[in-house]
């Protein structure tokens, strides 16, 4: 097992990524990102190695701010976040595209679970297998969400070229 100093060092950039994405505020993303730590430090025990330590991590931090968003109960406009990660892979022409703040706001409309799934896969670069263990679903169902939602947002994008 890793030190948690690396465990930090390697994934707090991904854990921070994903929180940002959905945040769209520094200061909160930095905020849950350091609770995601503190929280998988108090139940390092419970880390049963079933799923990869990103996997767990990224799991810990949706239900912060899940948490978070049901306390607060209010978000920002997607247009307000400063920047995101791409990924690599069969998605890498929308990635091309991801600082296009038209893209963005196409994202932000999509309904839920496909909205998450996007953004867990472009910001917080996760396998469709781990979106899948995040989620509780399976990674092909992960695969088909990213892929409807790549659909939508690739034909809206058309509309908007028109």
């Amino acid at each position: 097992m890793e030190s948690l100093e690396e465990i930090y060092q390697k994934h707090a950039q991904t854990v921070y990524a994903y929180l940002l994405s959905r945040t769209r505020n520094g200061d909160l993303a930095e905020e849950l990102t350091q609770e995601t730590f503190f929280q998988a430090v108090r139940s390092i025990g419970t880390f049963q190695g079933n799923s990869s330590i990103t996997t767990w991590l990224c799991g810990i931090a949706r239900n912060l701010l899940s948490q978070h968003m049901r306390e607060s109960s209010k978000t920002q406009p997607l247009e307000e976040m400063e920047g995101a990660a791409g990924a690599d892979g069969p998605e890498e022409e929308l990635c091309l595209q991801w600082e296009n703040l038209e893209v963005l706001k196409l994202l932000h409309k999509l309904k839920e679970p496909v909205r998450e799934v996007m953004y867990l896969r472009l910001i917080g670069n996760l396998s469709f297998g781990q979106i899948g263990e995040i989620m509780g679903k399976s990674e092909n169902w992960a695969r088909v969400n990213f892929y409807r939602g790549k659909e939508r947002i690739r034909k809206e994008a058309l509309k908007y070229e028109e």
